[in-house]
């Protein structure tokens, strides 16, 4: 048995970077907000959105496994102007989706080591770490990294979890409620965008796994690229609902308020754990905040940099190997450059690059479905009907919940 279940462990790899590119922001503040302010008024809104893109995301390595070629290569297939429109969301978006999670990964390292709290440079050296580990050892790195992070944080939130549940005195209402108002739909919007990611992840999610097919001896075909999908999809809708949890048990009747400050907020999310773990726990937990916060760092400044190559041989129609390297430096002085010379608050930018993130999702969400049942798919790996049935209220629930924001602006 241990054998077997030894084996599944090593299998896994795309599906865990998707976990490992979800369960940050969207988890860590974002959730978390979600608990303190709402209470759990907004379940409802946590576990629609995880069901309503589920399809989405799911076509990247449906797609990949099938055609032998990512999603990027297929939004070509659709016209170029598909692949184009791509080409500029992408670009229009990285930066802001770079400078969000590395603030918030600053913020921790300062709470963790204290060497300084000056966030600049905290964002340079983790920046300059992040791009080492990326250039000398690539995809093997991500793919061993990643399922020590996921494990120790998601073993430490839900022993938070359960001391949390069973040391509150308070009683807990599960009234759901439609947030009110430009600023709490702001941030309802804010919060469907990056839950459990932004969508634009499916083109990753699709690179992954053709990565993860030329590394693995046996193949990764399409039963293995599902399971391993929905492993890493159900592991960040779990440690989802944790991190409201926490936040509704810790927070919702406090007066405390998440802080816009990064360093603040470090202290805050700490914070949630230690007051339910004793303060013994601060370091354990402070470590597991950090790497969770530094693998979405990441895997961020690789995924990024990953599709743009792809998006820019197909839009030139040359190959090369320096794309790569072009836009990971880019994007690593990019974000260096909008932290250093347009500062402003954690919570800004995060609103920011959510808020962009949903209203790009429709999108990804037409093309993604387009694709899996077009004539580029083999018919037997085709969606089923319910899949494509839940294709189309999830492009429906993005495209209405987009108009609502924008009429409430």
């Amino acid at each position: 048995m241990s054998g077997k279940v030894m084996n599944i462990i090593k299998n896994l790899g795309p599906g865990l970077l998707f976990a490992g590119a979800a369960i940050g922001v969207s988890h860590l503040v974002q959730s978390t907000r979600a608990g303190a302010d709402f209470g759990f008024g907004l379940l409802w809104a946590l576990l629609l959105v995880n069901l309503l893109k589920y399809p989405f995301f799911q076509y990247g390595p449906r797609y990949a496994t099938a055609t032998g070629e990512s999603l990027i290569d297929g939004y070509k297939r659709l016209g170029k102007w598909v692949l184009i429109t791509y080409f500029v969301l992408t670009f229009l978006t990285m930066f802001t989706i770079q400078a969000a999670v590395t603030i918030v990964t600053a913020g921790l390292a300062n709470n963790l080591f204290g060497i300084t709290s000056n966030l600049t440079l905290w964002s340079i050296i983790i920046t300059a770490i992040s791009l080492g580990i990326l250039l000398m050892g690539k995809y093997k790195v991500l793919d061993h990294f990643m399922k020590i992070i996921i494990s120790i944080l998601a073993i430490s939130s839900i022993i938070a979890l359960f001391t949390a549940i069973f040391k509150s005195e308070h009683v807990y209402s599960m009234t759901q409620v439609l947030p009110k108002g430009a600023t709490e739909i702001a941030f309802l919007i804010a919060f469907l965008g990056w839950m459990p990611a932004p969508l634009d992840v499916s083109t990753w999610q699709s690179l992954w796994t053709l990565e993860k097919n030329k590394t693995s001896e046996k193949g990764f075909g399409t039963k293995k690229a599902l399971f391993d999908f929905n492993t890493g999809y159900i592991t960040t809708v779990i440690l989802g609902l944790c991190f409201m949890t926490l936040g509704a048990l810790v927070m919702y009747y406090s007066e405390d308020e998440i802080s816009s400050s990064a360093i603040v907020f470090a202290q805050q999310l700490i914070h949630l754990y230690t007051s339910n773990l004793g303060k013994g726990a601060a370091l354990f937990i402070g470590i597991a905040a950090f790497t969770t916060m530094f693998s979405t760092t990441l895997t961020t400044l690789d995924a990024s940099p990953r599709a743009m190559a792809k998006a820019s041989e197909l839009v030139t129609g040359r190959a090369s190997k320096k794309y790569y390297l072009l836009w990971i430096l880019l994007l690593s002085v990019g974000t260096i450059v909008i932290l250093g010379y347009f500062k402003t608050s954690m919570i800004t930018f995060v609103k920011i690059a959510t808020i962009l993130s949903f209203l790009t999702a429709p999108f990804y969400a037409i093309a993604n479905f387009m694709l899996v049942k077009g004539k580029y798919m083999p018919e037997d790996k085709r969606p089923a009907f319910p899949l494509q049935f839940l294709s189309y209220l999830g492009i429906a629930f993005l495209i209405l919940f987009g108009i609502w924001y924008l009429m409430s602006i």
